[in-house]
């Protein structure tokens, strides 16, 4: 073995996403596209370039299992938990993880229940759908799922949820807000919209500024120090049990404890913790995608895996405006809390700028966040109940 191949591919797998990062800021175009499909995209190439050197299993082994319990309290640090419109909050809450519930147990029985590990590529929907990448993530360290299928899932996903979110700013905002009986357009005024694009721009800017200063390094060693603590709990926590439980206990344990943290200040002023945890799930994503063989490619399985995610994807978009409208919950809140479940939280504001509604902004954020919290948990309780079906 050749200590400077694990260089090489150590390397790769930690500077590609600083990289594409900075491509994604000076390109319109791959900024679309967006970082985790880029580095979805270089990650098969890698992993089919017929370029296998011997150290590359172990350095997939080592970058897949390690970023994810790192980044999960780093992007539950900052979370917000308010009381601000406790009831509207609670409604679309519960109408989004229920909308998920069955849409994914629908799609299950229908096309994923042939589909090899059916039940946890189902969890990891489940998570994935109230939650983001970060709880798919989470889920694939619990499942294990095989490599190229969880590859394959996160493809097919980053395409399906681009044409819903299409959708839904171009025409969809509006047909919901007619068959809801309600006002075709909502009044914007300028500040506010001012506001927004303020917002829009600022998740543009490049979070990892001034991180190497002496301000930014002390930030990132309290932030890092304070990881390492909960790590060492969650391992803690899991001796009582079997092996094979570890996983599943550890991550639902340093999940808990991310979001306990999160209600004390100190933890919540940490202003970059979000945006590392961010960077650890891009060197997930490229490392795992490495790890897909197309040779192996099983198109009928693909067929079935896309028809499971659209299921999953506009079924639970279309129940959940159902239940919201059942529980008189206006359709512009909906969509916002749809979008933040769907595609996750950042994508909120452009969603509240393109129906000119910024009332809606905190309750959207507000269903990305308990979906940030309770993914994980909701996610292992859907594969075990599609596990008896």
């Amino acid at each position: 073995m050749s200590i400077l191949n694990y260089i090489i591919i150590g390397t790769l797998f930690c500077l590609a996403p600083a990289a594409v990062l900075w491509l994604c800021r000076r390109s319109p175009i791959l900024d679309k596209l967006g970082p985790v499909m880029i580095l979805y995209a270089l990650g098969i190439i890698m992993g089919n370039s017929g370029w296998h050197p011997a150290e590359m299993p172990l350095m997939q082994e080592i970058a897949t299992s390690a970023t994810i319990p790192l980044a999960i309290p780093m992007m539950l640090f900052g979370c917000r938990f308010t009381l601000n419109e406790a009831s509207l909050q609670l409604k679309v809450c519960i109408s989004g993880f229920l909308s998920v519930f069955v849409a994914v147990v629908l799609g299950y029985v229908i096309f994923g229940k042939g589909l090899p590990e059916g039940a946890e590529i189902g969890g990891i929907m489940s998570g994935m759908y109230t939650g983001g990448m970060l709880n798919a993530a989470a889920l694939q360290s619990i499942f294990r799922v095989e490599e190229q299928a969880y590859v394959i899932m996160c493809s097919y996903d980053i395409v399906i949820s681009f044409l819903y979110l299409v959708f839904l700013v171009s025409i969809g905002y509006k047909l919901f807000r007619r068959l809801y009986g309600e006002h075709s357009e909502k009044s914007l005024s300028e500040a506010d919209r001012q506001e927004l694009q303020r917002q829009i721009e600022e998740q543009k800017r490049n979070p990892y500024e001034g991180l190497w200063s002496k301000a930014g390094l002390k930030e990132l060693g309290k932030i890092v120090g304070t990881t390492l603590i909960l790590v060492a709990l969650s391992a803690a926590a899991t001796l009582p049990f079997a092996s094979e439980w570890f996983m599943v206990i550890f991550i639902l344990v340093l999940s808990t404890l991310g979001v306990v943290c999160s209600f004390f200040k100190p933890m919540r002023e940490f202003k970059r913790s979000f945006d590392i945890g961010m960077y650890l799930i891009y060197i997930f994503s490229i490392a795992m995608a490495s790890m897909a063989d197309f040779s192996k490619l099983n198109i009928a399985e693909g067929v079935n895996q896309i028809a499971f995610l659209c299921i999953a994807v506009f079924g639970s978009m279309l129940l959940h405006a159902l239940f919201c409208k059942l529980m008189r919950v206006d359709s512009d809140s909906m969509v916002a809390s749809s979008v933040a479940f769907i595609n996750s939280p950042p994508f909120v504001p452009m969603m509240v700028v393109a129906m000119k509604n910024k009332g809606v902004l905190i309750v959207g954020l507000g269903a990305g966040i308990v979906g940030y919290a309770l993914g994980n948990h909701f996610g292992v309780l859907m594969a075990t109940l599609l596990g008896h079906l």
